[in-house]
């Protein structure tokens, strides 16, 4: 029997679902076989997360059909969800870190080892040490989860998914959402074989950015863009120049990083670092950041580069040595004495540190600069709708409204919105902290393009990147550091960019 003829586990026929002013799935049908891993591509904004969400039981849909094993279901809550056979494996995890590895398995399902109000906790862990050995992790089940790296929490995530199939009605889904977008390489090889070792267990949807991750562990891929499925293909056929083609309707330049727009910085310094250290992070760090230049900081997990970043924010004040920020020399202390001495921050996880998710598009973008619009104690709401639709303007930020939550825009355009808030506070230097996580390369090729337009007006970027491609393709010089300190600079101008293999020996 050919693999099409085979019942699949889930079906969507005709998903349609609509949110004021958006029609985020328009008529989605797709099939998920026994055993295989389904990859799913898009854009931000193309519908994916709003896909999961109703697979997972957080959303309802409108209209169309969903089917576990050809019967007609709806996944009225997570819960409900949970007792159908779909788990989840949230990008952003869902563990309780101050719970235990055990707790956390069996988070609201402890009434299996409950007697009369009582958990009986070794059975519970002696279960959860059962789920653990599924995905091979030898891990106490008795461990906070705060004690555990991001990379073992990921797989007790997928332990916690597991459990469903000692209650749950038919075959296993479980739903993959960015898991590999903190993960080290080898961290990503173990995943991947944890993956595909339980695909006679379950069925996999997997949702990345990451093409060529896609391909390398899915059977088959469903391409969205604009809330539609446009194509479907097999991964063994199909490649990241034709994957990217089919996600946004253009082929892959050879200027994916803009380097046509980069133009030689300015002279004068923005930002200078002297022998700057922080005790058990970096030390004897020293540079110059001048104004319209990018200066990309590579290096692996622990060389210190992160630590420092969060020093030139006002996370982690340096211990010893001079910063001097426009002339002047600054200890930044708090967050606020670097928005106050010019400098911007935009963080890795934008979710948690760069926006406040539950107020508006325009009380965001405002938000750094409040003083500006203040009268008599009261923000002047009619120049905050004007400077917040000129910047959604500016940036074609993707938005039903200024008035619209930022919970609800793509990770595109939220990381629009905290540039935006930077830029309306007049920042003269911008500090990037993996500006790109989590986007597709639709919306990352946008990233490329305002940070380009940012310099040219004199702006001042230092830049951490999730890859050294990254890391080269934006950059006018790059610092590499290792275990704390420069062990490498080089210029990175157009046309004579560094390759990634003349720094990776100054990384390791």
């Amino acid at each position: 029997m050919s693999a099409a003829a085979v019942q699949p586990v889930l079906s969507l026929v005709g998903v349609d679902k609509r949110f004021p002013g958006v029609h985020a799935l328009k008529g989605v049908s797709i099939d998920i076989r026994p055993g295989e891993v389904v990859g799913l591509i898009g854009e931000n904004g193309a519908g994916k997360s709003t896909l999961m969400k109703i697979l997972s039981g957080v959303y309802q849909h409108d209209s169309g059909e969903i089917l576990k094993e050809g019967k007609p279901t709806r996944f009225h809550d997570a819960a409900d969800a949970n007792s159908k056979g779909i788990g989840m494996v949230f990008q952003e995890q869902s563990l309780l870190t101050n719970l235990t590895v055990g707790e956390n398995i069996y988070l609201g399902n402890e009434k299996q080892f409950t007697r009369l109000g009582i958990v009986d906790w070794r059975r519970l862990y002696a279960a959860a040490a059962r789920q653990l050995a599924k995905v091979k992790v030898d891990v106490d089940p008795r461990t906070r989860t705060d004690e555990l790296g991001f990379a073992t929490r990921q797989m007790v995530e997928l332990a916690k998914a597991l459990t469903l199939e000692e209650n749950a009605a038919g075959h296993l889904v479980i739903l993959l959402d960015e898991p590999t977008s903190v993960l080290e390489r080898a961290e990503i090889d173990i995943l991947f074989a944890r993956v595909r070792a339980l695909k006679a267990r379950a069925s996999f949807i997997f949702v990345s950015h990451r093409l060529d991750e896609v391909l390398e562990l899915s059977d088959r891929i469903y391409v969205m863009k604009d809330g539609a499925v446009v194509g479907e293909l097999e991964a063994a056929g199909a490649d990241v120049t034709r994957l990217h083609q089919m996600m946004v309707g253009r082929s892959l330049q050879a200027e994916y990083y803009r380097e046509p727009l980069q133009k030689p910085h300015r002279s004068d310094v923005m930002l200078k670092a002297d022998g700057l250290t922080l005790a058990g992070a970096y030390k004897d760090i020293s540079f110059k950041l001048h104004a319209g230049e990018i200066l990309g900081i590579a290096g692996v997990i622990g060389s210190g580069r992160e630590e420092l970043t969060r020093t030139l924010a006002g996370f982690a004040p340096h211990g010893g040595g001079r910063l001097v920020v426009e002339a002047k020399e600054a200890v930044l202390r708090t967050p606020a004495e670097a928005v106050d001495a010019g400098i911007g921050y935009i963080p890795r996880e934008r979710r948690v540190e760069g926006l406040v998710l539950f107020l508006p598009v325009a009380a965001n973008i405002t938000l750094a600069d409040l003083g500006g619009l203040t009268r008599h104690g009261l923000i002047d709401a009619r120049e905050e709708r004007r400077l917040a639709s000129n910047w959604v303007d500016r940036l074609k930020i993707r938005t039903p409204s200024i008035n619209a939550l930022c919970l609800n825009l793509s990770g595109g355009n939220q990381q629009k919105v905290v540039l935006a808030k930077w830029l309306n506070a007049r920042v003269k230097i911008l500090i990037l902290d993996h500006p790109t996580r989590g986007l597709d390369v639709g919306a990352k090729e946008e990233v490329y393009e305002l940070v380009r337009a940012v310099t040219a007006e004199g702006v001042a970027v230092l830049l951490t990147s999730d890859t050294l491609e990254e890391t080269i393709g934006l950059s006018h010089t790059v610092l590499v550091m290792r275990d704390g300190e420069i062990t490498h600079r080089t210029s990175a101008n157009p046309g004579e960019k560094p390759r990634q293999v003349d720094l990776i020996g100054h990384m390791v």
